[in-house]
């Protein structure tokens, strides 16, 4: 379908939900919260694709005023015309940005887990650095972090660390930090000064609500148990810690920060209900896209995605071939944004160069 057929389907669905909205006869509550919600996301598009055919309009009016006329005229129309002209790319590519399909999980919180991989205490020392990274990404976002679940090593690195991040478009901004994130430096426990590598992994996954993912009771296995670990004055001293394992997938989650059973199972329930919508979402994106190979956006946590070096001052982003030499920003969440803007333009112009 051509293009212009495709903005002119736009504006013809527009206007009929604007007119069935506006219409006397009643309906149901849900179709009209339904219906509100469709018309609500389509508003943007038919603003732009309206203000793309006025600024098309008016160049062709300025063009034809430039053909006729004196050379004082002529002269002003044509800079007109030139003016109008470098407005059209950022309004096509405006419009072409809205005709993208959505990923419905962009406007959703989010679930981060973050753990220690190859790299003993210091990769475990480097995920406490990155959990405290995000989580002052959030706070520059004006996002709501929740710690849910810290399991820490011996020496404060922690082993695991598992939040909830809560705000506007969340996961449309987190999710391209899942992956294997390598570290480069030498180790505060390193007496010869040598350069380690270390890793940690990250994932980010939408927040499911109950009515995404129906979980049956019959599903799940429920165990109990003491805490046990660093921190909390309750542990060892009842049996609030509970463990649910989803037996037809195998998916295991564990919960013991909250001195409540009912708490944790709560948070656990919440994670569970997360990591099998992931499963779900990722089945269904095999589905669509089995060839695939682009690693921008697809979250694939078996490849290294971005580097730290540490003794050079550098991130690198491998996605996108991208460095920065201000790792101390990025560390502290200020110049996350840069890395992320890049690769969110990255899966727009790949996703648009599809787009026919």
């Amino acid at each position: 379908m051509r293009l212009e057929e495709k903005l002119d389907r736009v504006l013809t669905r527009a206007q009929e939900l604007e007119a069935r909205l506006s219409s006397p006869d009643g309906f149901a509550s849900d179709d009209f919260r339904r219906l509100s919600k469709e018309l609500a996301e389509l508003t943007p598009v038919v603003d732009t694709v309206g203000e793309l055919r006025r600024t098309r309009a008016e160049l062709a009016e300025a063009r034809a005023l430039a053909d006729e006329g004196d050379a004082e005229m002529r002269a002003l129309a044509e800079e007109e015309a030139a003016a109008i002209e470098a407005r059209l790319p950022g309004l096509e590519r405006a419009v072409m940005l809205h005709l993208l399909p959505r990923d419905e999980a962009d406007a959703r919180n989010a679930i981060l887990e973050v753990r220690a991989g190859t790299g003993g205490d210091e990769a475990a020392l480097f995920a406490t650095e990155l959990f405290a990274m995000y989580q002052r990404y959030a706070q520059l976002h004006g996002w709501r972090f929740e710690v849910l679940e810290v399991s820490e090593n011996e020496i404060g690195g922690y082993k695991e660390a598992i939040a909830t991040v809560t705000g506007h478009s969340v996961f449309a901004r987190m999710k391209f930090e899942s992956g294997v994130h390598r570290v480069q430096r030498v180790p505060v426990t390193e007496a010869q000064g040598r350069i380690h590598t270390s890793a940690a992994t990250v994932a980010v996954l939408p927040e499911a609500e109950e009515v995404d993912i129906i979980i049956n009771d019959s599903d799940l296995r429920i165990d109990v148990f003491r805490s046990s670990g660093a921190g909390g004055q309750h542990v060892n001293t009842t049996d609030s810690a509970v463990r649910i394992t989803h037996l037809p997938t195998g998916v295991v989650v564990s919960q013991q920060d909250e001195k409540s059973q009912h708490k944790n199972r709560a948070k656990a329930m919440k994670i569970l209900r997360a990591r099998l919508f992931d499963l779900e979402r990722s089945r269904r994106d095999t589905e669509r896209a089995a060839d695939r190979k682009s690693q921008v956006g697809s979250g694939d946590r078996s490849e290294r995605i971005r580097t730290y070096n540490f003794p050079q001052g550098r991130v690198t982003d491998h996605r996108i071939n991208l460095t920065l030499y201000k790792i101390d920003k990025v560390m502290t969440g200020e110049a996350l944004d840069e890395i992320v803007d890049a690769l969110i333009a990255e899966d727009e112009a790949e996703r648009l160069a599809t787009l026919t």
